[in-house]
C-alpha cells in the first residue's frame, strides 16, 4: 500500500469484531516499532502485548476504550536511559515512545489491522495492574485487531485545517 494511502486512510477504530490478529502480522507491527528512531538511538521503548484474559481485564479497569480489542500494545520506555536535552527541563522518552507507537499504528493499517490509539488512562494504575517494572513509564495502550462489520471513521475524521493555518515559514 502506498504511504500516502496509509496516512490518508488509518482511523481509530471503536468497535472491533474479536477477531485475532495473524502473529505475521503483529510481528510485522512490532519490527516497525523496533526500527523506529530515538535519540542517540537509546531505544528505551519497551512494548508489552497484551492479549491473556487477565491482562485485558487489567486493561478494562482502568479504561473503557478497549472497545473489544483481542490485543492491546501497552507502550512504554525506560524513564532512567533517556537522552536529557539541552536545558535539562526535557527529555526523550515521550517523544521517542511516540515514534515507536505511531510507526506500529501506521504499520497495523499497512497489514490490514485496525487500531486506536488511547491515552484514556491512569498509567501509574496500570503499571501497578500489569507488574511492570518501577523504571519504566507508560506513554499509552494501542488497540489492535479487525473492526467490527459496519464499523467507519468517525464523521469528523476527514475535517483538517488548511495547511496554512498550521505552517508557518519563517
Amino acid at each position: 500500500m502506498e504511504f500516502s494511502e496509509v496516512i490518508r486512510n488509518r482511523y481509530s477504530c471503536k468497535n472491533f469484531s474479536g477477531k485475532e490478529v495473524e502473529k505475521e502480522k503483529l510481528d510485522q507491527i512490532l519490527e516497525a516499532g523496533r526500527l523506529a528512531p530515538t535519540a542517540k538511538n537509546l531505544q528505551e521503548q519497551h512494548i508489552y502485548v497484551v492479549q491473556s484474559e487477565k491482562g485485558l481485564a487489567a486493561i478494562d479497569k482502568v479504561t473503557p476504550c478497549r472497545y473489544h480489542a483481542p490485543m492491546v500494545l501497552v507502550v512504554a520506555y525506560n524513564k532512567n536511559n533517556v537522552f536529557t536535552y539541552p536545558g535539562g527541563k526535557r527529555d526523550s522518552g515521550i517523544e521517542d515512545a511516540s515514534i515507536v507507537a505511531t510507526h506500529m499504528m501506521l504499520a497495523a493499517y499497512n497489514a490490514g489491522v485496525d487500531s486506536c490509539w488511547i491515552n484514556f488512562f491512569d498509567p501509574e494504575e496500570l503499571a501497578r495492574a500489569l507488574d511492570l517494572p518501577e523504571e519504566e513509564e507508560i506513554l499509552m495502550l494501542l488497540d489492535l485487531g479487525i473492526a467490527a462489520e459496519g464499523t467507519e471513521a468517525l464523521p469528523n475524521h476527514s475535517s483538517r485545517k488548511e495547511l496554512a493555518e498550521t505552517v508557518t515559514y519563517l
